[in-house]
């Protein structure tokens, strides 16, 4: 096989895995997505576009770590005992841009209860546009770098997912995930999210 071959081999090769994720997370940036799940789902689909499961039936986050956007190292199970809301963005997404300052109003209002926002980048080829997203809406809590979408295949089927950008998933005290949603958020619906969980004891 010439080099030349080979070569084509290998980028069709990476150009298929490459779509493989892509097509898992992210076709819907500005559809809102759709709620999801087979038949042995334990959430419920409410008609607000907020899926949740009830503290009983809560599946674990899966490990979330790794370097953020600015090249600190950052692992969500360090908050446990806190409440964590996970937003999955990019600087490249409208619906991102618009929840931006609505998920940073909230995260200060809540901070001190207990709330930890936490972002995850994706799909952003380097940390210069992410750094710039935040600086431009004023984003201070810290968001992983995930530029392939790896976090978001730790995450088991079946289990309140993150399916597309944006998405924001809320991760109660002990580590499982509570509530989902596929769309971009007021400051209404972040409160909407959050206040249930942050209520429990």
């Amino acid at each position: 096989m010439s080099a030349a071959r080979r070569a084509r081999s290998r980028a069709t090769l990476l150009a298929t895995s490459g779509a493989a994720v892509a097509a898992l997370l992210l076709s819907a940036c500005g559809s809102g997505g759709t709620s999801g799940g087979g038949g042995d789902t334990n959430f419920v689909a409410g008609a607000d576009g907020i899926d949740t499961v009830d503290k009983g039936e809560r599946a674990a986050a899966p490990d979330l770590s790794g370097k953020t956007i600015d090249g600190k190292q950052l692992d969500v199970a360090d908050y446990k005992g806190k409440v964590v809301v996970l937003n999955v963005w990019g600087s490249w997404c409208a619906p991102c841009r618009a929840e931006a300052k609505n998920l940073e109003t909230v995260y200060q209002d809540t901070k001190d209860q207990g709330v930890q926002f936490v972002g995850i980048n994706t799909r952003d080829t380097s940390t210069g546009p992410a750094l710039a997203f935040e600086k431009e809406f004023g984003v201070t809590y810290p968001s992983l770098y995930d530029p392939t979408g790896r976090l978001m295949l730790r995450f088991e089927k079946g289990t309140l997912n993150p399916q597309a950008i944006p998405s924001t998933i809320v991760i109660d005290r002990d580590g499982k995930i509570a509530a989902r949603t596929l769309q971009p958020l007021s400051e209404d619906k972040v409160r909407e999210m959050l206040d249930p969980v942050l209520a429990e004891k």
